[in-house]
């Protein structure tokens, strides 16, 4: 199967790249360009159907995602699609399946085939379930363990996967030297690292990067390249376990590319508000224009239950320094799972986020707000808790 990478380097202008130009108001010249360097990403598995494709990178409208995904608490499919509605209703750009319980695959399945919205999945998660089931605990964890649940949910149509390949034995010896006060707070980090730690041996996704790249080559699956060691508090930022990650994940970058398959880059978590600048830029660089797909950034560990204000401040610093893509975080983020209500107010902070960051650039014309979005609101029935003017006010506060 031919990716939209190795499309564009071909100097073909496809489908998918005539939309997502249709979308932005750009040149579709302009998307295979950028297609063809990495620095914009088409997420479009070639499974996934119904797809309404979505470019993310240099030059285009900043995205925002939502996440969504059963649990062992919450094990039922329907309110997920119901949250799967109310997010596209809402104007996100993406959904991720962060499913940990349940029937894991029927849900991904539904809510790839329910969804025209790109969808990103963490196969790590299913992975962790499935050994527990198997064998009792994460550690005993195999390669073929890893590498089938990948190609099932390529298989199943997942446009993007978060992937941990980064984490290797030098990240684990910085992370260990320099010490941490939240150590690994990473879901999908944690195991692997964890894995590492017990079994003594490399981590097999950035072992066997090559058999990562075979199967997402052949379904057209865009990697993130998960940050496994993002920091959990301000504290821990920009330290050498993070960096020395960040440095393995241009190397993988520049491998993926080379195979033809596009590539997201994750970013940081908990981050001081003076060093979010630098930590875009510095990703730039390392990744070489590769799009930023970033947590946040939250910029205080002392709001819970504010997260999605403190994520949507450091969002809207993100998004104006080089962030090409959010991860919406929940009212909750630290306390509880998240419903259909507080998805909204949580999207919308994030939304707000991006506004601002493009009214700053004065390009109004990726400004991706609409009185819809107000209308929606009042017609679910949820009080808005004038989060519009909490952005405001923060904004003008920090600048």
């Amino acid at each position: 199967m031919t990716t939209q990478m190795q499309f564009a380097r071909q100097g073909v202008v496809t489908k998918e790249m005539e939309f997502v130009a249709r979308e932005e108001n750009l040149s579709p010249e302009f998307i295979r360009e950028g297609v063809a360097k990495g620095t914009i990403a088409i997420c479009c598995n070639v499974n996934h159907k119904n797809l309404k494709p979505c470019g993310v990178g240099g030059g285009l409208r900043v995205k925002v995602n939502a996440n969504i995904g059963t649990s062992d608490s919450f094990p039922e499919l329907a309110p997920e699609l119901g949250k799967l509605h109310a997010a596209i209703v809402a104007g996100v750009d993406s959904i991720m399946d962060l499913s940990t319980g349940g029937n894991i695959t029927a849900s991904r399945r539904a809510i790839i085939g329910a969804s025209d919205v790109m969808v990103g999945t963490v196969p790590i998660y299913q992975v962790a379930v499935k050994t527990i089931q198997k064998y009792g605990a994460v550690v005993e964890m195999t390669k073929e363990d890893l590498f089938d649940v990948i190609r099932m949910q390529a298989q199943d149509g997942a446009d993007f996967m978060t992937l941990h390949c980064g984490i290797n034995r030098n990240v684990l010896k910085a992370l260990t030297d320099e010490g941490r006060i939240m150590d690994v707070v990473s879901r999908g980090g944690s195991f692997i690292t964890g894995w590492m730690l017990h079994n003594g041996e490399e981590n097999p996704l950035y072992e066997y990067f090559d058999e990562v790249l075979d199967i997402c080559e052949e379904y057209d699956v865009t990697i993130s390249l998960g940050d496994g060691l993002r920091p959990g508090c301000i504290a821990d930022a920009t330290d050498r376990a993070q960096i020395q990650e960040l440095l393995n994940l241009g190397e993988l970058t520049q491998r993926a590319w080379e195979r033809g398959v596009q590539v997201m880059v994750e970013g940081p978590g908990h981050m001081p508000y003076d060093q979010i600048e630098t930590n875009m830029k510095l990703q730039k660089r390392i990744c070489h224009g590769a799009p930023f797909y970033v947590l946040g950034p939250l910029v205080t560990d002392v709001a819970p239950g504010y997260d999605h204000i403190t994520s949507a401040i450091g969002g809207t610093l993100a998004a104006v320094s080089g962030a090409d893509f959010l991860c919406y975080v929940s009212v909750y983020k630290l306390l509880s799972a998240i419903n259909k209500p507080k998805l909204f107010d949580s999207g919308d902070s994030n939304r707000f986020g991006v506004s601002t960051a493009a009214e700053d650039g004065l390009d109004l014309d990726k400004v991706n707000m609409d009185l819809n979005l107000f209308l929606i609101k009042r017609n679910v029935g949820n009080d808005f808790h004038q989060i519009s003017t909490k952005i405001i006010f923060f904004y003008f506060l920090i600048y």
